[in-house]
C-alpha cells in the first residue's frame, strides 16, 4: 500500500531506552508523555515501547538483535519518524539512521520542535533558535537549508533539512552571537519594564508548574484573561502578564510561565533563563501541580530541582503549592488529601473547573505578601489626599482616626514602601513612624 509522504512522515515510533534499570521514572508513564508531547504538534505515534539496555552501544545505543526488530516495524507499520526518548550523541543519530533507514531524533530534539512550533512573541522565537543552534551545532548533521520551516518548528522532522550536510561552524557560531545580543537588548527591556512595574509598585506574582499542570487554566480563571490553554503540554510558552485584585485590595501582577518537564534539556533552560526571570524576580511563587496525574510526586521534585537550579527555594521566596484537579480525582482519595493539607502550610487543594478554594489561595499570596509587613502610625494634614489615597492601596489599614487638623492612620506595610513614599512625594507634609510589631 502506497502512502502519502506527508502522513507518512507524521507516523511516529516512540521507544524509550531504559538504562541501568529506570531508577524512579515509571517507562509506562514517561511513554505516554513522550506521546503527548508528539501529539502536541500533530504527530501521530503508531508504535511505542521501552527497552531495557543491560549494555549501551557507543555507535548505536542498541544492539543489533533489537535494531533488526525495529526496523521490522518501522517498515511493517510504514513509520515516516523515529524518536528516541533519551538524548542522542551525534554519532549515534547518524549510525541510527543509516541503520533503520529513517528519519531519527532524541527527545531534546523533539521539544525543540514544539518550542520552535509553538512560540510567538519575539523574545520566545529568539531563545528557541538559540537553543536549537547550540544543539545543532553539537551535530554537524545537518545543512543550514533545514531553516527553511515547513510547518513551523526548526526542521528536526522533516524538510529540507534531510541532506546530511555538515553545518558551518562559523556560520552557526555567527548566528549564535548574533541571536545573543539580540537576547540581551530583550533582557534590557525587560528589566527597564520590571523598574517600572516597581515604581508603580506591584508585587509579583508568578505561576509555575509541570507542563499541562493548569498554569493557564488557573491564570485565566483569576485575571478573566483567555491565555492559551489547552490539554497539550507546552501549550504554554511565552511569558503573559495581567493585573488581579487580591482580597485585600492590593494590586498584583499574576505572570504565567513556560511549563517545566522532566529531562528539559539544558540548552532551553539556559535560553529561556530570561524568561525564568520572571520567577527570579517574583515575590511569590504559586507552584501548580497535577494532582490527577500518576507521577505527581515527580512533577513536583523536578520542578523544584529547576527551582533550585534558579536559586530559588522556600527559604528565600515564599511558594505556594496549588494542588489542582482535585475534581478529576474520586471523592475519598480527596477527602483524605484534603484532611492532610489542612495541617500543612502553604499548600492548597483547588479546582479551576469548579472553582473550588481559589479564595483560600489568594489569601494566601495576600498573607505571604503580608507577612514581613511592619506596623506603621501614618499623620495626614486634611489637604494630602492624594498620599492618603496612595498610602491605602499599598498597605494594610488597621485603623483610622479623623480630626480638624488631618487623619491619623495605622497600617502594615512593608519596609521600603514608606522609602516609596517620600520618592514619590518629595515635599508632603505626612509622617511615617515605624510602631512596634
Amino acid at each position: 500500500m502506497q502512502v502519502d509522504n506527508k502522513i507518512k512522515n507524521s507516523r511516529v515510533m516512540i521507544v524509550y531506552p531504559v538504562l541501568n534499570g529506570g531508577g524512579d521514572v515509571n517507562p509506562d508513564w514517561r511513554l505516554q508523555e513522550t506521546i503527548g508531547l508528539a501529539k502536541a504538534i500533530s504527530l501521530e505515534t503508531v508504535h511505542y515501547e521501552y527497552v531495557n539496555l543491560k549494555i549501551v552501544k557507543p555507535a548505536t545505543l542498541f544492539g543489533k538483535g533489537v535494531l533488526d526488530r525495529l526496523h521490522d516495524v518501522i517498515h511493517e507499520k510504514e513509520v515516516g519518524l523515529f524518536v528516541v526518548d533519551s538524548s542522542l550523541s551525534p554519532i549515534q543519530q547518524r549510525n541510527l539512521e543509516k541503520e533503520l533507514n529513517i528519519k531519527v531524533i532524541d527527545r531534546t530534539a523533539l521539544i525543540l520542535e514544539i518550542f520552535g512550533a509553538r512560540a510567538r512573541t519575539f523574545e520566545g522565537k529568539l531563545q528557541v533558535e538559540l537553543a536549537h543552534l547550540t544543539y545543532q551545532r553539537s551535530r554537524l548533521v545537518r545543512a543550514w537549508t533545514h531553516l527553511e520551516r515547513q510547518r513551523g518548528g526548526f526542521g528536526f522532522i522533516g524538510g529540507p533539512g534531510e541532506s546530511q550536510l555538515e553545518i558551518d561552524r562559523r556560520l552557526a557560531d555567527d548566528a549564535i552571537a548574533k541571536i545573543k545580543r539580540k537576547i540581551e537588548r530583550v533582557k534590557k527591556t525587560r528589566a527597564l519594564q520590571r523598574g517600572a512595574r516597581k515604581k508603580v509598585p506591584y508585587p509579583v506574582v508568578a505561576l509555575v508548574g509541570y507542563t499541562n499542570a493548569g498554569k493557564s487554566s488557573l491564570f485565566n480563571h483569576l485575571t478573566g484573561s483567555d491565555v492559551f490553554a489547552k490539554d497539550l503540554l507546552f501549550a504554554t510558552l511565552d511569558p503573559t502578564m495581567r493585573l488581579l485584585k487580591l482580597p485585600c485590595g492590593m494590586n498584583v501582577i499574576l505572570s504565567d510561565t513556560v511549563g517545566f518537564i522532566s529531562d528539559l534539556p539544558y540548552d532551553l533552560v539556559t535560553a529561556f533563563r530570561a524568561t525564568l526571570e520572571e520567577v527570579l524576580s517574583a515575590d511569590v511563587i504559586l507552584h501548580v501541580r497535577d494532582l490527577s496525574s500518576l507521577e505527581f510526586d515527580n512533577h513536583g521534585s523536578d520542578v523544584i530541582q529547576i527551582l533550585n537550579d534558579l536559586s530559588i527555594n522556600k527559604y528565600n521566596k515564599p511558594i505556594i503549592e496549588v494542588w489542582n484537579k482535585c475534581d478529576i480525582i474520586d471523592e475519598e482519595k480527596r477527602n483524605i488529601i484534603e484532611n492532610k493539607l489542612s495541617i500543612q502550610e502553604d499548600k492548597y487543594i483547588c479546582s479551576v473547573y469548579e472553582n473550588y478554594a481559589i479564595d483560600e489561595i489568594l489569601q494566601a499570596v495576600s498573607n505571604a505578601l503580608h507577612k514581613n509587613d511592619k506596623k506603621y502610625l501614618v499623620e495626614l494634614p486634611l489637604s494630602a489626599g492624594a498620599e492618603n489615597a496612595w498610602i491605602k492601596s499599598k498597605s494594610r489599614l488597621i485603623s483610622e482616626e479623623y480630626d480638624e487638623s488631618g487623619a491619623s492612620l495605622i497600617v502594615e506595610m512593608p519596609i521600603e514602601m514608606s522609602g516609596r513614599f517620600y520618592v514619590k512625594f518629595p515635599n508632603t507634609k505626612v509622617k511615617i513612624s515605624q510602631i512596634e510589631k
